[in-house]
């Protein structure tokens, strides 16, 4: 792994330590944990978007079944919450793999049609399933907790998710730097070229989308304990298409750019908050900008310009 990833692996870590120190009040720390929670789903999507090059529009059905894992099974089976977290990341594991094969036969906008299908079965799945999902009103969650002591307070889960987060940093760097992760970049170059090379292209295409599954169930969980509520917005079309964008927006194959992307695409509308009624408007200009000139996303242009200020 390149000395300068592991630099950034270090800002990150120190950024995370001193953050709660410096947060005025509460409503600063949730938002830092909705951030992180986002940027760890978005590693897993990046992985499979930016450098499998595999498209996905219904992502967030799988944080739908890591999230309903943890509200249905402990409140109508009396299952404990880890148990239940590791069910839902079983339970979307498996759907992916099973799907992933006839799904990944497809190209271009077939295959963006076919996840987005996907997604949107899961989301009327749990939104009709009144008697074990509460419906469109949602379910409460019940808290997490292990050995006798319970995630209460922001704080606790602070530092819970920002160890999550720096986990999921460092795994995505050895990822990508290990024969596993040149595999997708050659994929995301050439399926074809990858195939000559001896690439089993099926397979870590089926393999790469699994991954992205579990990471997204396992925070579904995350999010619905630490939320206390889950509604079926969670998994809907919107919130695939927010994920994507934090993808694009940061940076597409940048670890750190899916980082950036989760951290401005989740403070910025509450940012956007003062406008009153016209916030949804300035958000799209705003990615509309973004999108024209910074086509790479924010890190990857930043990162060139500055290569090519040290190369001069």
């Amino acid at each position: 792994m390149q000395k300068r990833a592991y630099y950034g692996l270090y800002i990150v870590i120190a950024i995370l330590a001193v953050l709660p120190m410096v947060l005025p009040n509460s409503f600063y720390l949730d938002l830092a944990i909705r951030m992180a929670i986002n940027a760890v789903i978005v590693l897993g999507l990046n992985l499979l978007i930016g450098f499998a090059g595999q498209i996905s529009l219904g992502h967030a059905g799988f944080l739908g079944i890591g999230a309903y894992a943890s509200a249905v099974l402990p409140t109508h089976f009396g299952w404990h919450p880890l148990l239940a977290m590791g069910a839902g990341a079983v339970a979307a594991g498996v759907l992916a793999g099973v799907l992933a094969r006839p799904i990944f036969k497809l190209k271009g906008h077939y295959l963006a049609m076919a996840t987005l299908g996907l997604g949107i079965i899961l989301s009327i799945a749990i939104r009709n399933e009144a008697q074990w999902t509460g419906g469109p009103d949602g379910m409460p969650v019940l808290p997490m907790g292990l050995f006798g002591f319970e995630l209460a307070s922001d704080r606790h889960w602070y530092w819970a998710v920002a160890l999550l987060l720096s986990i999921s940093v460092w795994a995505s760097l050895n990822l990508i730097d290990s024969p596993f992760g040149r595999a997708l970049r050659a994929l995301h170059g050439s399926e074809v070229a990858s195939q000559v090379v001896g690439v089993d292209v099926v397979r870590y295409k089926v393999a790469i989308f699994v991954m992205s599954a579990v990471f997204a169930s396992l925070m579904g969980s995350v999010t619905a304990h630490y939320v206390g509520f889950v509604t079926p917005n969670l998994a809907d079309f919107f919130h695939s298409i927010e994920l994507v964008t934090m993808v694009v927006i940061g940076g597409m194959a940048s670890v750190y750019g899916s980082l950036v992307g989760a951290v401005l695409l989740t403070a910025l509308p509450q940012a956007l908050a003062t406008f009153e009624g016209w916030e949804t408007v300035v958000f799209g200009a705003i990615l509309m900008i973004c999108m024209i000139f910074l086509p790479k996303g924010l890190v990857p242009t930043l990162a060139a310009k500055f290569d090519k200020g040290e190369q001069a």
